[in-house]
C-alpha cells in the first residue's frame, strides 16, 4: 500500500493541531498555577518585531484549513481572529480539527499534479499540490507551532520536545 497525498497531510496536520493544543493546555495550566493572566502569555512574543502566541495558533489553524482546502478545491472555513485567551484558541484549534476531518480522501488523492496559486503577501505563488503540502503549508504548519512552543517555553512553561512531538503512531520502550 502506498502513502497518499491524504495521508501525508490531514491526519498530519490533526495530529500537529492536537500537540498545539495539548501545548496551550500546558500554557493555561502554568499561568493558572503562577497567578499568570491569560493574556500575559497569549500576548508574549519571542522578540519585538515577532508575532505574539495568539497569532501563532491563528495562522497554524488557517495554515491546516486553507492548506488542505485548497487542495481538495474547496473553500476553507473563515475565522475572526479574535482569540485572546486560552480557551478561545483551543476552540479554534477545535473548530479547524473538525472542517480538516470533514474533508474526505477522494478529494484530495489523485490531485498531486494539479496547480494551485495563491496569494501571500505582495506575491503570487503557484505550486502543484504535492509541492505546495511539501514546501509550503508543512513547513509554515511547523514553523508557527514551534514559535508557539518556544514562546510558552520561553516563559517559564515546563513542556519538552515529547510535548511537541505528541504521542501518536509510535511506541516506547526503555533501552537496556
Amino acid at each position: 500500500m502506498s502513502l497518499s497525498l491524504y495521508d501525508c497531510s490531514i491526519p498530519v496536520f490533526i495530529h500537529s493541531l492536537s500537540n498545539l493544543n495539548a501545548l496551550l493546555e500546558a500554557g493555561a495550566q502554568y499561568g493558572a498555577d503562577h497567578g499568570i493572566e491569560d493574556g500575559v502569555l497569549t500576548g508574549a512574543r519571542l522578540f519585538p518585531n515577532m508575532l505574539p502566541l495568539t497569532k501563532q495558533v491563528q495562522i497554524a489553524c488557517d495554515i491546516a484549513k486553507r492548506g488542505s482546502a485548497r487542495m481538495a478545491g474547496i473553500e476553507p472555513q473563515t475565522d475572526e481572529d479574535t482569540e485572546i485567551t486560552f480557551e478561545q484558541l483551543k476552540a479554534r484549534i477545535d473548530k479547524t480539527k473538525q472542517f480538516l476531518a470533514s474533508i474526505q480522501a477522494e478529494a484530495i488523492n489523485g490531485t498531486e499534479d494539479n496547480s494551485i496559486t495563491m496569494q501571500a503577501g505582495p506575491n503570487l505563488y503557484t505550486f502543484t499540490t504535492r509541492d505546495y503540502l511539501n514546501s509550503w503549508a508543512l513547513p509554515n504548519l511547523y514553523f508557527h507551532v514551534t514559535t508557539t512552543y518556544n514562546i510558552l517555553r520561553h516563559n517559564g512553561v515546563v513542556i519538552g520536545k515529547g510535548d511537541f512531538l505528541g504521542g501518536g503512531a509510535f511506541k516506547s520502550t526503555p533501552v537496556s
